[in-house]
């Protein structure tokens, strides 16, 4: 027992402590997205299922093949050390990104975690023949066990102390280890296939109870990825954030197998009912005590309650120790159907998200399925059906009534990889302060006003009085400036426009481009010069020759948040090579989760720039200007020289406490708003 243990501990911490440094790692190649997280998840399921499937075929050959395959491919995995991506898969803009992320993945990490992913259920199978004993569901909850703390210190230990460098090399040291260990067990423990004689009794698996456990699999891969998408498209695309809902999903795994007593319908029903509800709720009225710690906490309690319903209900499924590995199959099988549809048919099928209400519903189904199968042979259990039934309609149309409802108003929705974005309309044509706004996922990224005389007027987040206003409002001695702008949204910034100006619009979406043009008007507007650069504004950087700007405007957004690998002191650094000695890093830390300035300081500190830190808190009642907070980096000469710059404003101070961050070491975790 305790050389499987340590094996089978050592293989679940691996296989969950690379998903998180693996996509932090390749998260700036595609733009801080939240959809990056959403396609390693796809990868991360099919390779569970694959390893799966490898461990139930292997289980059918002699122990002489099993030696000779397994062994084999253990030692070939170490081969392919250390995990670091390499930068051949970086996209030059344009590409469709969910390939080309699989494919990265598939060649760093592909096979190492195709060998950990079959090391659970393989060592199971190993371990009952070896001891004789029934299924070894201990050895099940120890994995869970070991995959919940690994992603409990990425966050809190990993994340904080070691560069994804260090990250990459740390885990690929254990995992020579790992390997180690597994060619030992493989050598002593693999065993030939038992005779029909030998194998366990118990009724197979009928065709509907197989599908069940998909179905049940299925429902909480969904939920799991849906809610982790609800809360980074609003906060940011962020570890921390993907690492809380998958904890709680495996601790559903972990209570259900170790302990089956933990999951009772009569407790866990009634709650479901509870969460259902309330989830709903939020999605209709976005309530206001739903700040970002209670967002995460519901959140995670939804998850929590669904998933154990769905564990729970699979545990108590679970068939006779000969259908071990094919329960598992159908395990990993159900998730990878999760992770397809969410992370790969949601985004081409739909034009907003609708993914989070249908696994909410179908989870409401699958409670009242596994309810009719158990619950309905009295009077009682077939009226509970009936009410279980009407209330299941009821509930899924509502749902879509609120998404509905969501929707109604807009002029255009659109998603794809990079998210969801919709245009509408507040206020009544004719009006004054009618408005057309931008918006990604729930957050304003822009909008244009609609009455003609002052549509080129710059609004919400870009007023006069804002930094972002006030940075382009002056010139020196009235001459043009050249603006680079990373992040475009619908254009605002190029209401500030003059003939003879410039601005270099760069934008990772393409879909912003096309929703820029043809929904608002200040790009075919603006007597300034306009030039379009499709892909990651760090990246495009990298490969333009240096600009010369006199400003550089920073507003490339993903969720609520700037994404990170544009605040790093090697991103200051390209801006600086791009600046003008005299010129302006505009930076928009408008933000209601997270406090940027500590990062924004502590970056200028090192290339001897201030910080010039601008709130605008308009009047109450103004509907064209929104409450901004801006950073403007710039020279502590052009500072002296710009007396406007210090008035309503003040000069921020790097933290001498706050740790810079760099392309190998951030801490979101460390700027959270509390």
């Amino acid at each position: 027992m305790p050389l499987f243990a340590l094996t089978i501990f050592v293989s679940a911490f691996l296989l969950f402590q690379v998903q998180p440094v693996i996509s932090k790692a390749i998260l700036p190649w595609f733009g801080g997205a939240a959809g990056v997280w959403n396609t390693c998840m796809l990868f991360f399921q099919a390779m569970l299922l694959g390893g799966y499937a490898y461990a139930h075929w292997l289980q059918g050959q002699t122990a002489a093949v099993q030696r000779k395959i397994h062994m084999t491919l253990l030692a070939a995995s170490i081969l392919l050390l250390p995990i670091l991506p390499s930068a051949a898969w970086k996209p030059a803009g344009g590409e469709e990104p969910i390939g080309r992320i699989l494919g990265l993945l598939a060649t760093t990490i592909g096979l190492p975690y195709f060998l950990l992913s079959t090391t659970s259920p393989l060592l199971q199978a190993w371990y009952v023949r070896a001891t004789k004993e029934g299924i070894p569901w201990r050895l099940f909850a120890l994995s869970n066990a070991a995959s919940l703390a690994a992603l409990l210190t990425y966050p809190v230990l990993v994340e904080p102390s070691l560069s994804v460098q260090q990250q990459a090399w740390v885990w690929s040291g254990v995992f020579v280890i790992f390997a180690a260990l597994g060619i030992g067990v493989t050598w002593k423990f693999a065993a030939d296939p038992l005779p029909k004689t030998e194998q366990e009794e118990g009724a197979a698996p009928t065709m509907g109870l197989r599908v069940l456990w998909i179905a049940l699999a299925a429902c909480a891969s969904i939920l799991l990825l849906a809610i982790t998408t609800h809360m980074t498209q609003d906060v940011a695309a962020i570890p921390f954030l993907w690492v809380i809902p998958l904890a709680v999903y495996l601790l559903t795994f972990i209570l259900c197998f170790e302990t089956p007593k933990a999951y009772q319908r009569w407790i866990f029903f009634p709650a479901l009912i509870i969460a259902l509800y309330t989830m709903g709720t939020i999605l209709d009225e976005s309530p206001d005590w739903l700040k970002v710690g209670n967002n995460i906490a519901f959140c995670s309690a939804l998850i929590f309650v669904c998933c154990m319903v769905c564990h729970g209900e699979l545990a108590s499924l679970r068939p006779a120790p000969r259908y071990l590995t094919g329960y598992y199959v159908s395990l990993s099988l159900g998730g990878a159907i999760g992770g397809l549809f969410v992370g790969l048919a949601a985004p081409v099928l739909f034009n907003a998200y609708y993914e989070l209400q249908i696994g909410l519903w179908l989870c409401a189904a699958l409670a009242t399925i596994v309810f009719a199968r158990t619950s309905t042979a009295t009077n009682l259990g077939k009226a509970a059906l009936i009410v279980f039934l009407i209330g299941l309609g009821s509930y899924g149309a509502w749902l879509f009534k609120i998404k509905k409802s969501n929707l109604d108003g807009v002029e255009i929705a659109v998603r794809n990889f990079y998210g969801h974005l919709h245009v509408s309309n507040s206020g009544k044509p004719g009006e004054y302060a009618a408005a057309k706004q931008l918006v990604h996922g729930r957050i304003n990224h822009g909008q244009q006003l609609l009455d003609p005389a002052r549509r080129m007027q710059p609004t919400s987040y870009f007023c006069k009085n804002s930094g972002a206003g006030r940075a382009l409002l002056t010139r020196e001695g009235g001459k043009p400036l050249k603006v680079g702008v990373l992040g475009l949204g619908c254009g605002a910034m190029l209401g500030y426009g003059r003939p003879g100006d410039e601005f270099r619009l760069y934008e990772i979406n393409p879909q912003v481009f096309e929703i820029a043009r043809a929904r608002f008007t200040f790009m075919t507007e603006t007597p300034a010069k306009i030039s379009e650069v499709l892909g990651d504004g760090r990246l495009s950087l990298e490969r333009d020759p240096p600009q010369n700007f006199d400003r550089l405007f920073m507003d490339a957004f993903s969720g609520d948040s700037i994404p990170v690998h544009l605040v790093t002191h090697e991103a200051f650094d390209l801006y600086f090579r791009h600046l003008k000695p005299d010129g302006i890093v505009i930076v928009n830390i408008t933000n209601s989760y997270l406090d940027l300035l500590p990062v924004v300081a502590k970056a200028a500190e090192r290339f001897g720039k201030v910080v010039v830190e601008i709130e605008d808190n308009p009047d109450e009642g103004d509907e064209e200007c929104f409450i901004s907070h801006y950073a403007l980096v710039m020279s502590p000469e052009k500072l002296a020289a710009t007396p406007s710059f210090r008035e309503r404003s003040t000069i921020a101070k790097p933290d001498p406490n706050f740790r810079e961050w760099t392309d190998a070491f951030s801490n979101l975790f460390a700027i959270v708003r509390r």
